[in-house]
Order: structure tokens, then C-alpha cells, then sequence
């Protein structure tokens, strides 16, 4: 029997999970939830005699734009063409959408003959941040802040509204997000999550440097408080502060991807947008 690609369920992902965390790509703990709650039908594997050989998900964010990640094929049955296949059955999902997505450099010319065109670079930076002189003023907890003040400065920094996906990210258990207040209104949020390897901080997005640095500063903190001493955050190169404040706290760039899109999207704020919120997602 030749491959089948069909919807995966929330169960289903655990496998899909423990795939990328073979490839290094350190995914967070409990993220497949708030992943599926944004849009349970975007996620797929490819089946052959009922074993799921390969993965993908298509991710809609409203009528206009829509997200693709955990492109994997099991190792053994590589270079079979089941990625290219389970790629095709998936994206048929989007429709009309703009899709993105964030490739490794080996895959950036297969996404360029499939259509998406480069935007900007992202780098992971890594490493133990050193403890603060002082505590961190001016960050408090998401819980005590209106959550439309919050959904509102995350669709500033987003190609697409995202609800559903925001209310689950922000209260997934072992997930501490904060919000930098100034003046008594939001001037940045962050969240960061435990992770198979180092604790994944994003999104970090920030009217400033310094309400970056601050968030931070109190998300590293955090991280260490559930026994994460080390962080990794995304930082995309079309905002300059973000590379400088990682390199002041210390933290070195490992790997890169690409931000690519198959067509526009609208407007972001791109300079408050310090770090992504996750690769598998947008």
C-alpha cells in the first residue's frame, strides 16, 4: 500500500513531538495543545500500511494567512518523495492563503521553487543569562492584565488575529507569560515554556529595547525558577536591537532559518518584535 495522508489528532502529535525533538529543534513541553486549539484540522501525517512515516502542519489564522511547519519524514524513508507528497496533500489546506514558514537552509531552495520568497533570517540564540543586579520592575503577570489589552499588542506583531491560539498559549501549565506595563498601559509581552532541552522563550515583542531587555530579563528568571537555567529564544534579523540585547545578555547564535511567505502579508511591527513565538507556528 502506497502512502495515505490523512488529519492527525492531538494524540497523534506525541510521535510527531518526539520526532523533532531527534532533529534538535527542542520543542516546548506542552505546546500541541495550544497548537490544536488555534486550528485542530491543520495538522496531518502520512501513513504506509498504517504506520506514520511523515508529518506536516498548515495552521489557518483567519480568511488571509496561514502558518507551515513540522515538515518531517522519518530518517529511514528519506528521499522517497513521501515528504513532497505529504507536503502537497497538506497545503491544499490553506487555499488562498498567504502561507509562511521558517526553512532550515538545506530546504530554502525546495520552499523557493514551491513558491515562498525569503523576507528575513532568524537566529536562535542560547545560553545561561546571568541573574539580574536588581529585581525587575515594571513586569507583572499576564493573569493581571485585560486579555484584549494583550490580544490586541500580539496581532500588532502578528500577519493574522489569533485568539485561539493566544488564550491557550498564555495559560498552558508550566507556561509563565508576563507583560512590561508602563505609564499603566502594555508596552510588550513574553512568555517562555519548558522545553526538551533549554527553557523556549517567545513571543518577545516589545515597544523598546529597554521593556525587551526587561522582559527579558524576568522571563530568564522564570526559567530558572522551573529548573531551566538556560534559554533559547528566535530572534529574526529584520530587528537589529533584538541580535544586540541577546549578545549583552550573554546568549550566542546556534542555527538559522528563514522567514518565507508565499505572497503579502499585512502590516506588523516589525521592530517590536524581538523574538518570535515559535518556529512550528509562526
Amino acid at each position: 500500500m502506497g502512502l495515505r495522508v490523512s488529519p492527525a489528532s492531538l494524540q497523534d502529535w506525541a510521535l510527531v513531538r518526539a520526532w523533532s525533538a531527534a532533529e534538535g529543534w527542542n520543542p516546548g513541553a506542552a505546546d500541541a495543545g495550544a497548537f490544536f486549539a488555534q486550528d485542530p484540522e491543520g495538522f496531518f501525517l502520512g501513513r504506509i500500511d498504517g504506520e506514520p512515516v511523515s508529518a506536516i502542519s498548515v495552521v489557518n489564522y483567519g480568511d488571509d494567512y496561514a502558518f507551515l511547519g513540522f515538515y518531517l519524514v522519518r530518517p529511514d524513508l528519506r528521499g522517497l518523495g513521501h515528504g513532497l507528497a505529504t507536503w502537497r496533500a497538506a497545503l491544499a489546506h490553506a487555499g488562498g492563503r498567504t502561507v509562511g514558514l521558517d526553512g532550515v537552509p538545506a530546504q530554502q531552495d525546495n520552499y523557493r521553487r514551491s513558491g515562498f520568497a525569503p523576507a528575513y533570517r532568524t537566529a536562535r540564540y542560547v545560553g545561561e543569562m546571568p541573574l539580574p543586579d536588581r529585581p525587575v520592575t515594571g513586569v507583572v503577570a499576564a493573569e493581571r492584565v485585560d486579555p484584549a489589552e494583550i490580544a490586541a499588542y500580539d496581532s500588532a506583531c502578528h500577519p493574522a488575529d489569533r485568539p485561539r491560539f493566544l488564550r491557550s498559549w498564555l495559560t498552558t501549565p508550566g507556561h509563565r507569560a508576563l507583560v512590561r506595563i508602563t505609564d499603566g498601559r502594555p508596552t510588550g509581552y513574553g512568555v517562555v515554556r519548558p522545553a526538551e532541552q533549554e527553557a523556549r522563550i517567545g513571543p518577545l515583542f516589545a515597544d523598546t529595547p529597554a521593556d525587551a531587555a526587561a522582559l527579558l530579563d524576568a522571563l530568564a528568571a522564570e526559567a530558572r525558577a522551573f529548573g531551566a537555567p538556560r534559554i533559547a529564544i528566535d530572534m529574526p534579523e529584520a530587528n537589529p536591537a533584538a541580535a544586540r540585547l541577546a549578545e549583552s545578555r550573554g546568549l550566542e547564535p546556534t542555527f538559522e532559518t528563514a522567514r518565507m511567505y508565499t505572497g503579502p502579508i499585512r502590516p506588523i511591527a516589525r521592530e517590536r518584535v524581538f523574538g518570535v513565538t515559535t518556529l512550528e507556528l509562526g
